[in-house]
């Protein structure tokens, strides 16, 4: 475990501009004229002004594909190299970061330890406010600490204002030793992109309520947070054509899953399905290889280690390149 000790001894991290977003001036706290006096609106008009608001998410989401495409690659290489991913949040930031971490294991059967999240406040947080921890540059940097950050990993800061200092303090220690950075932001110029390597910002503009950032700007980050590990996932080769082939059979709707993932894969019938899933150890991308090259579990095994679990160039055996 990290000490106060491990963190003096820390290779000392680049000075931060803290002031460059005045919190005023954040688009994401000002008032939205489109839905002045919505106290007075019927339930009808307040979903019409919400849903209005919301479409405009995704078009600031597209502005931003090059560098999420940038962080998807360097996710997945991450991850090809042993490293991890790790998000670090707070608030409502943290929450939906903590939410696309927990859905890894279950979509692309990736370890626990792969994607992570780190929250102010701790799990807890989770399930109640934990709003002051959210100050404190120093307890970040001691929770990205425990995680002992390397080069190999990736760590995430998401933050819609860009400028919590708990976030800014974690994603800035992680740099400073050596690992990669990204920050997923809706404000432009912030402290949070001044010490990551990468920033993908989506200006959603301000929200219907104002600053009550729950709502389009987290809307947006759990947009741009499924583009992150579902691309990752992708380019990693748990994916084939668009079928979730890395689907771990541990309950009866997985199961079902990948019986129906290996038909359609392999254009087979459903009793075959079963028996090669059998035989392949109940593993979907051994199945999977075993009909595609027409070979045995042991050769199966052999060209998915080659390729680092990537199921299409361990039908090629060929070896994986990011």
């Amino acid at each position: 475990m990290a000490t106060l000790t491990m963190l003096e001894q820390a290779p000392t991290p680049k000075p931060v501009n803290r002031g460059a977003a005045d919190f005023n001036d954040l688009t994401t706290e000002t008032a939205n004229t489109a839905s002045e006096g919505l106290d007075t609106k019927s339930a009808l008009e307040i979903a019409r002004i919400i849903n209005h608001e919301d479409a405009k998410i995704a078009a600031a989401v597209k502005k931003a594909l090059p560098e999420i495409a940038i962080v998807i690659d360097t996710v997945a290489r991450s991850l090809r190299d042993g490293g991890r991913l790790i998000y670090v949040g707070a608030g409502s930031s943290g929450r939906i970061a903590s939410l696309d971490a927990s859905e890894c294991p279950p979509t692309y059967s990736t370890a626990p330890s792969q994607v992570q999240y780190i929250m102010a406040g701790g799990p807890k947080a989770l399930a109640s406010a934990s709003d002051v921890n959210e100050d404190s540059p120093e307890i970040g940097q001691r929770d990205i600490a425990r995680r002992r950050p390397t080069r190999k990993d990736i760590v995430i800061g998401v933050s819609a204002s860009g400028r919590t200092p708990y976030v800014v303090g974690a994603v800035e220690y992680a740099r400073a030793r050596g690992a990669k950075t990204a920050a997923i932001t809706c404000n432009l110029n912030t402290p949070l992109a001044d010490v990551a390597d990468t920033t993908v910002i989506t200006e959603v503009g301000p929200e219907v309520i104002s600053g009550s950032t729950r709502m389009k700007s987290a809307s947006a980050q759990k947009m741009v947070l499924n583009m992150i590990t579902t691309g990752a996932m992708t380019r990693l080769g748990y994916v084939y054509d668009n079928l979730m082939v890395n689907v771990h059979m541990k309950n009866a709707k997985l199961v079902e899953r990948g019986i129906r993932v290996l038909m359609k894969v392999c254009d087979i019938d459903r009793d075959t399905a079963i028996r090669t899933i059998k035989s392949a150890g109940k593993s979907i991308p051994i199945a999977v290889v075993m009909l595609k090259a027409n070979v045995d579990k042991m050769e199966a095994v052999r060209r998915l280690t080659k390729s680092d679990g990537n199921v299409r160039l361990a039908i090629d055996d060929s070896r994986l390149e990011l």
